[in-house]
C-alpha cells in the first residue's frame, strides 16, 4: 500500500462527499464547525482506546492496534473533511506545515514552558 498525499485525501473527502451530497450537509464553511466537532470525538474515541487498553496493547495486540488505527483515520478523514469545507489547499496545508516545523526545529520548548 502506498502513502497518501494530503491532496489524495481531499480528493477521497470530495468523492464521499458528491456520493452522499443528497443527504450530507453542503460542503461549505458553514457546516465546517460541525465537522471540527466530529473529528474531536473521533479523536475521544482514539483517547479511550488509549485509555481503555495501554500502549502496549496498541503496540502489540492487532486487534487493538486495528481499531486504533480505524479511529485515527477517521480523524483524518474529518480533518480533510474540514480542510473542503474551508476551500483549503493541500498546498497551503504543506506549506504552512513546513514552516511550522521549521520554526519549531529552532524553538527553545524548556524555556516556553518554564515558569517566568
Amino acid at each position: 500500500m502506498k502513502d497518501l498525499t494530503i491532496q489524495e485525501t481531499l480528493e477521497m473527502s470530495k468523492k464521499l462527499w458528491e456520493q452522499n451530497k443528497e443527504t450530507w450537509s453542503p460542503m461549505t464553511p458553514e457546516y465546517g464547525r460541525d465537522f471540527i466537532l466530529y473529528m474531536v470525538e473521533e479523536i475521544g474515541e482514539v483517547i479511550s482506546i488509549v485509555k481503555k487498553k495501554g500502549e502496549d496493547k496498541i503496540m502489540n495486540d492487532d486487534l487493538v492496534r486495528e481499531h486504533f488505527v480505524e479511529e485515527m483515520c477517521d480523524v483524518l478523514m474529518y480533518y480533510s473533511d474540514v480542510l473542503n469545507r474551508f476551500n483549503i489547499s493541500s498546498e497551503e496545508v504543506a506549506k504552512k506545515y513546513c514552516e511550522k516545523f521549521e520554526s519549531n526545529m529552532y524553538r527553545d520548548y524548556a524555556k516556553d514552558h518554564s515558569e517566568s
